[in-house]
């Protein structure tokens, strides 16, 4: 047995590596088979010579996190020893070098995932980007933040957040008050992820001019959208005729960005996904890309990742019913 000693700078990127109650330090030795133990600001780790290296190698990795007293989470140590497994380590770093965008806290936004990476270049460089997985994977956050920085830096002129209100099995004329409200409460979360990057006074001002349009999937019917970049959220609650009509409302100098879960359909079960069949079709089309995203991309609480998968291990073992 061997062991080794890494002196960290600060008492906060102690605090940032060891995670609450040393969560990051259990994962640290799941992950290598070395013991992990932080005395102060000394990490020390004892172990074989390739558990004691492999560990000081993801340490290593997640240095521009804890240099910087970042919170650290499960997602980034796991995204560094896969970068460490498939030797892509440069390619670590110039996720981590690549801010999307700072919330109104000052918190910075990137990519946490190589996944969510591609994902976030798709939607740069793509007309029609579809972005699949399960909650906390940050399919919606992310394309909201993409479309918020297009809008502030010109790119486009529009800002459409819509989505099927079909979630409560109820018909928007039976909600109680005006359009806005009865439509807020499907819109929730773009509404979440627009107030982590714009001031609501200004949020309110821009749609009061419109430059900010939030509505349901029925209200796109007969549009043609340019300059706007669209985000269809719970795209996996669109019928096969919703979706198509989506799709065709693109218009020139417009993104479209398509996010659902298609394990989570709200739909009565003899009613096929418009998702599900979006993908079939338009899989292998020029300028759409299909960026799927996995529990290990989940980056809420790493409860949310445990249960996605024990989800996926029961669905598996009986069918999905």
């Amino acid at each position: 047995m061997e062991s080794t000693s890494i002196f960290l700078p600060s008492l906060e990127s102690a605090i940032a590596l060891s995670g609450d109650n040393q969560a990051n330090l259990k994962l640290l030795a799941q992950q290598t088979g070395a013991e992990v133990v932080l005395r102060g600001q000394e990490l020390w780790l004892r172990g074989t010579e390739p558990q004691i290296r492999l560990c000081g190698q993801i340490v290593a990795a997640l240095e521009t996190l804890w240099s910087e007293g970042r919170a650290i989470a499960e997602v980034d140590i796991l995204t560094a020893r896969q970068a460490i497994d498939t030797q892509r380590q440069p390619e670590l770093l110039a996720m981590r070098e690549d801010v999307l965008a700072r919330t109104r806290r000052g918190e910075v936004i990137r990519a946490r995932t190589f996944r969510q990476q591609r994902y976030i270049q798709a939607m740069r460089k793509q007309t029609l980007t579809f972005g699949l997985g399960p909650a906390g994977t940050g399919k919606t956050f992310l394309a909201a933040v993409v479309a918020v920085q297009s809008l502030l830096e010109n790119q486009c002129e529009r800002l459409i957040l819509t989505r099927p209100a079909v979630e409560a099995g109820e018909r928007l004329g039976f909600l109680p008050g005006d359009l806005q409200q009865k439509i807020d409460p499907y819109l929730r979360p773009l509404y979440d992820a627009l107030h982590e990057l714009v001031e609501p006074e200004r949020i309110s001002a821009l749609m009061e001019r419109g430059v900010i349009e939030v509505a349901p999937l029925a209200y796109m019917r007969g549009r043609t959208l340019n300059r706007a970049f669209v985000i269809l959220d719970e795209a996996q609650n669109t019928t096969p005729a919703q979706m198509k009509m989506m799709l065709t409302r693109i218009g020139f100098g417009s993104k479209l960005v398509v996010t659902g879960d298609p394990s989570q359909t709200d739909l009565p079960p003899s009613v096929p996904s418009g998702l599900a069949l979006a993908e079939r079709i338009l899989g292998n089309v020029e300028g759409i890309s299909f960026c799927k995203l996995g529990r290990q991309d989940v980056v809420r609480h790493p409860l949310v990742q445990r249960i996605v998968e024990a989800y996926e291990r029961f669905e598996a073992q009986s069918g999905g019913t």
